[in-house]
């Protein structure tokens, strides 16, 4: 039993350390989401350029049939 509340013991001051870490280091965590966010913005904003394009190529397309 000794052994067992060792290890309950060593792991609730693991999560410790870790929680400690983070609240002194929480702005590098803020800047990789904010960075993350930024990027699926991104990939979202090209996402509708090409949708875009796609649409007017195929307008051309149909514009360069009729005549």
């Amino acid at each position: 039993m000794e052994f067992v509340w060792s290890v309950v013991t060593f792991i609730g001051q693991a999560v410790e350390v870790i929680f400690g870490y983070v609240e002194h280091h929480h702005w590098i965590f803020a800047f990789l989401a904010g960075g993350y966010v930024f990027y699926l913005h991104d990939r979202s904003i090209h996402a509708r350029f090409d949708a875009l394009d796609k649409r007017v190529d195929e307008i051309r397309k149909r514009l360069a049939i009729e005549y």
